[in-house]
């Protein structure tokens, strides 16, 4: 398993830039990210199924599967910690397929959605659960772009700086979930 390189991503992502990490590389994140999670995923899903276009760009960038708390007095948002990613799995190839080339979350992802990173060059990034609070302190603004009928699933362009993520899922088949497991049966 990877883990030693600690990369610094600039969004939005081009391929040149997704084909060269692999599964467990460390990233710090920086640049503009959008928000949105299963009801927003669901409205997206059904634009592009329209032929439609979507209320804010695809390609190239990043959804990070989040809905967070209320911004406390003088910061940008409140809480923002990752979603369990499996519920946007339905929904993920159709995006990845129609540009978007990063998601972050936690959990597995299923076949479907690797086979989709493979195919368009996306990848996977995998937040800390449980690291809410710290992972608002890399977010300079944010503000509702679509859907703010949705409340805290509403998507939100946020700008980030230095967000901590790894690599689950690479463009070249790398999965740190089916990695890990193989690594510890030795």
């Amino acid at each position: 398993m990877r883990g030693e390189r600690v990369i610094k991503l600039k969004a939005p992502l081009i391929p040149s830039i997704t084909a060269d990490l692999h599964a467990g590389d460390t990233v710090l994140l920086s640049g503009i990210i959008y928000t949105a999670r299963d009801a927003a995923h669901k409205r997206m899903f059904e634009v592009l199924e329209r032929g439609t276009a979507l209320p804010f760009p695809l390609e190239g960038e990043i959804i990070y599967y989040a809905g967070p708390s209320p911004a406390p007095p003088g910061r940008p948002i409140g809480s923002i910690g990752p979603t369990t990613s499996y519920r946007m799995d339905c929904f993920a190839p159709r995006l990845i397929e129609a540009g978007l080339r990063g998601m972050i979350g936690k959990g597995e992802r299923s076949l479907e959605v690797a086979e989709a990173c493979q195919r368009f060059g996306a990848l996977y990034l995998a937040a800390a659960g449980g690291a809410a609070a710290l992972l608002a302190r890399s977010v300079i603004s944010a503000k509702v772009v679509a859907y703010e009928d949705l409340g805290t699933e509403a998507v939100r362009r946020l700008e980030v700086e230095d967000m901590p993520l790894i690599v689950a899922l690479d463009v070249h088949g790398g999965d740190i979930y089916r990695q890990g497991r193989e690594y510890y049966r030795r």
